[in-house]
């Protein structure tokens, strides 16, 4: 279910009156007007946000993921860039280095924790023997509590490396950013769980949620932008997995969907209360869902073509197969999964994923504070303000 509010108006108001309704009841005064000055991000989350933690730890994609932009596998899932890079270039800041790469990597301006797979709570089957990730949420947060504590060992020695960490007063001033949830989900749904059972385990997984928040709150952190999980009833790995679940008017599996309504409806009731909790923390609830919906509602309105189709599959309706991933190499044929002839064309990549062209544009929207809770812009994120 959608909930939308509605406003009713008296009969003898005037437009100019309504108009002035509107305007105060769907914005929130914000008390400080200048633009944050972030100067480290550090991100929690799964694939959606992940820049390369899963291949540091278990191998990157191959290509074709990251042909659009960086011309060779980037340890993201998706053509190109994703969400997070565009928040880091908003601020003028370099992308964002996964926590677990040695190899290179310059934690100066953050640290990214996200990686594919990765869960809010503890996952019974992980990699390499199962499919989701041994770093879930607690662990990112028990990373970033030691990754705290070495920074500052690694400046008072000095020398090199002591110029690729965070300055000690960055943690307080950083952007802490998270997007995590849709595997906790997904897994459930691809495990033989009933949508039922996997609803009844969404409280518990939101309060794991909110704990997890607090400890990185305990942590020194104050300004958190923290997104809700996207339509996953439209994504082709549940419309293949799930062929004769009951279609919206888009085609997108319409009870799937709602579990992801679900969630973030209770993960914006979480957040709400935590503000009340954490008064000194501006909590930014930033709403996904709505505008990736909207890719799928009008596709061509965005320049988008066969919305419900992966850009890099193999075969099928939705041009998803399991047995053939996006990168990978299909048995029988020993042909690489390849892309679609124009990736910027098409919202979803690989089933799972979004383009970089779909990223962007919800980047573009949510970046307004016309997704948010409360309605703040993502350069004004540091600034709390009443809701």
């Amino acid at each position: 279910m959608i909930f939308m509010a509605q406003i009713q108006f008296p009969s003898h108001m005037s437009l100019a009156s309504m108009v002035m309704v509107i305007l105060f009841t769907t914005t929130s005064p914000i008390f400080a007007t200048k633009d944050c000055n972030f100067p480290a991000i550090f991100n929690f989350g799964a694939s959606n946000s992940d820049t390369g933690g899963m291949a540091a730890a278990f191998g990157p994609p191959g290509l074709p993921y990251g042909i659009t932009y960086f011309n060779r596998s980037a340890g993201r899932y998706s053509d190109g860039r994703i969400i997070l890079d565009f928040i880091a270039q908003n601020f003028g800041l370099p992308y964002i280095s996964p926590y677990l790469d040695s190899l290179g990597s310059n934690f100066t301006h953050g640290a990214n924790f996200a990686t594919f797979a990765s869960t809010v709570d503890i996952p019974t089957s992980i990699m390499p023997l199962g499919k989701l990730s041994p770093f879930c949420l607690a662990v990112q947060c028990t990373q970033f509590k030691y990754f705290i504590l070495n920074t500052k060992l690694i400046r008072d020695q000095g020398g090199v490396f002591s110029t690729l960490v965070p300055k000690e007063d960055y943690f307080s001033k950083a952007l802490y950013t998270f997007d995590i949830g849709q595997n906790d989900l997904t897994a459930g749904f691809l495990g033989n769980t009933s949508i039922q059972q996997v609803n009844a385990t969404i409280p518990n997984v939101v309060d794991k949620f909110i704990e997890n928040i607090k400890n990185i709150y305990n942590l020194g952190a104050r300004s958190f932008w923290i997104h809700n999980t996207g339509p996953i009833g439209c994504l082709p790995i549940i419309l293949a997995s799930f062929p004769t679940s009951i279609k919206d008017g888009y085609g997108c599996a319409k009870i799937y969907n709602e579990v992801s309504q679900y969630f973030n409806l209770k993960l914006k009731e979480a957040l709400a209360q935590l503000r009340s909790d954490l008064p000194l923390a501006a909590i930014t609830y930033v709403d996904t869902y709505s505008p990736k919906y909207s890719l799928f509602q009008n596709p061509k309105k965005y320049g988008f073509e066969f919305p419900l189709m992966a850009c890099c599959g193999n075969g099928g309706k939705y041009n998803y197969n399991s047995r053939g991933n996006c990168g990978q190499v299909t048995s029988g044929t020993q042909k690489v999964v390849g892309s679609c002839l124009s990736p910027n064309t098409r919202i979803v990549w690989d089933g799972i994923h979004y383009t970089e062209a779909a990223n962007k544009i919800v980047f573009d929207q949510i970046s307004t504070g016309a997704f948010t809770d409360p309605p703040i812009p993502l350069n004004m994120t540091c600034q709390k303000n009443s809701t």
